[in-house]
């Protein structure tokens, strides 16, 4: 079973993802993402999904044309876990 993070890791990783806010009525991480068009929004979009896939961790994300939400938590520990951190990373990434 995956465990939300402990205060402390929670401070961390949130240190590192400074793009990213807390959540804290979902105890997730959000993000929005602007692109130039649609088309690269849902480039984006495809990228995450399939990052997705591979690491089993699926966002709740909103798309509003040239705009992505994406919200992380992990719903098997009940809040924030190092599988958002790793997701956001990941996602982070894709934008270097």
């Amino acid at each position: 079973m995956v465990e939300q993070l402990s205060p402390e890791e929670r401070a961390t990783a949130l240190d590192r993802l400074g793009e990213w806010d807390v959540d804290d009525a979902r105890d997730g991480i959000t993000r929005q993402f602007i692109f130039k068009d649609f088309s690269e929004a849902f480039a984006f979009m495809t990228r995450v999904a399939l990052l997705a896939e591979v690491q089993d961790h699926h966002p709740e994300w909103s798309n509003v044309w040239n705009r992505v939400d994406i919200l992380l938590t992990t719903h098997d520990a009940g809040g924030l876990s190092q599988r958002d951190i790793k997701m956001a990373t990941a996602i982070d990434a894709l934008l270097d």
